[in-house]
């Protein structure tokens, strides 16, 4: 199966240059695990989601971490028929497929309140699309039930949900989303913004 992610970053500083290319080191532990391509939109990240994720949260830590209003936008896929399966994706992690809802629940909040955190306050907005199954609204309201008792739930919003709080369980959060739920065999999207440093929050 093939999973990646188009990644990009944007602090809202004069300094934008030097904080992204000074983020990029935080991927450097994750590099020999991970496909990366840049180019003038975006980064591709292909690799498996248990790396893929961990790997999104070090990047914009570290560009947050510059005290900048900072955002990132990701799209990221698993199973698109377009792409053909990679050895470098397979999972080693995720909820068995035959497992039913109510237990891929609990273990994706389980995972949550495993994960370690950051003290980075992130808030962040995910929108869940799995494509070519016909029951893919038990299991958009499957993910949505996990979202609500993952501890990070901040709100529901038209088209998406909100989370709020640390970086480390938020993109827990949004790594379990991602692999708990939707068919196995089917592709699936994941459109997902995180912010940090909002003046909003003032």
């Amino acid at each position: 199966m093939f999973s990646g992610a188009q990644v990009s970053v944007y602090p809202m500083s004069d300094d934008f240059v030097g904080i992204i290319l000074g983020a990029l080191g935080a991927l450097d532990p994750w590099r020999d695990r991970l496909r990366l391509e840049t180019d003038d939109l975006s980064t591709l990240m292909v690799g498996p989601p248990e790396i893929l994720f961990p790997a999104m949260r070090d990047l914009f830590v570290a560009a947050a971490a510059s005290g900048a209003h900072t955002t990132m936008h990701a799209t990221i896929s698993r199973g698109c028929p377009g792409e053909p399966d990679d050895p470098i994706c397979t999972p080693v992690a995720g909820p068995p497929p035959e497992m039913d809802l109510p237990t891929r629940i609990a273990t994706c909040r389980e995972a949550v309140a495993a994960a370690p955190e950051s003290t980075q306050t992130v808030a962040a907005q995910l929108s869940l699309y799995p494509l070519g199954i016909g029951h893919h609204m038990d299991e958009i309201y499957g993910c949505i039930a996990f979202l609500k008792s993952s501890g990070t739930f901040d709100r529901s919003k038209n088209f998406c949900t909100a989370l709020r709080g640390d970086a480390g369980p938020v993109f827990e959060t949004l790594n379990q989303a991602f692999t708990g739920f939707g068919s196995a065999a089917a592709h699936l999207a994941l459109d997902v913004t995180v912010s940090a440093n909002s003046p909003s929050d003032r």
